[in-house]
């Protein structure tokens, strides 16, 4: 059996030494506080960014946000990924490579310059954001699972709070997403056809009182259930 090396072997990058802690301290499927990481790592500045890097490699390190039973200072180490303290085994996944301008600027373009996780465009503010906060786009990898079996990450246009708040990887399971459109009636079929060409929903007035009704206060929802019953009834 090959002797796991020492966390505090400073030969190594910040990225293998918290593997290697992980491992050696931690123990698969064991929680550890962000605390004691930095209490490991006192003189490493971004610890818990190199961290997170891990799961690039296979490392799978759970959060409040993956598993709601943990506590917002707490992860979970649940499996191991490469062994990145060997030689060769931490090398930059190829999905991973920086993006030309070019490449960029047609991701942008693609998508309408849309974020594809909650639809605002570059510069609008943000509804909650009191018209503080306005949008930055960026582009993403996402990862795509195919029907066939084979695994993609493909580029995807996200504003900075999306991809802040979405953790490390979205996942989409593209097969998943036709056998729902093949399910589809064909009036409906045509329908979504409708809003794929123009890349937006259009709502009908019975959707839109709907989403008017949902913010009504109790006793204005109440007015509304009277007046339709007396309108049905």
């Amino acid at each position: 059996m090959v002797e796991i090396p020492s966390y505090r072997d400073e030969k190594f990058g910040s990225m293998v030494r918290a593997a290697l802690w992980l491992v050696t301290e931690v123990g698969e499927n064991k929680i550890f506080t962000k605390a004691q990481l930095r209490e490991a790592f006192p003189d490493v500045a971004q610890i818990d960014r190199r961290l997170r890097d891990l799961r690039d490699h296979g490392w799978r390190i759970d959060t409040s946000r993956d598993d709601p039973s943990l506590l917002q200072q707490e992860q979970r180490f649940v499996t191991r990924g490469a062994d990145v303290w060997i030689p060769g085994k931490s090398k930059t996944p190829k999905h991973k490579t920086s993006l030309t301008a070019a490449q960029r600027a047609k991701v942008l373009q693609d998508d309408n310059h849309l974020c594809r996780s909650c639809g605002i465009g570059a510069g609008e503010a943000y509804e909650d954001g009191g018209g503080i906060e306005l949008a930055k786009l960026n582009v993403s990898r996402r990862k795509v699972f195919h029907s066939e079996g084979t695994v993609e990450h493909q580029l995807v246009t996200e504003c900075k709070r999306c991809g802040t708040g979405g953790g490390p990887d979205r996942e989409v399971d593209l097969g998943a997403v036709l056998e729902l459109v093949e399910a589809l009636a064909p009036l409906e079929q045509r329908l979504f056809a409708k809003w794929i060409e123009a890349d937006q929903r259009s709502f009908s007035p019975l959707e839109r009182l709907w989403g008017i009704y949902r913010t009504l206060p109790q006793e204005s929802r109440a007015a509304v259930a009277q007046a339709i019953d007396d309108m049905t009834g």
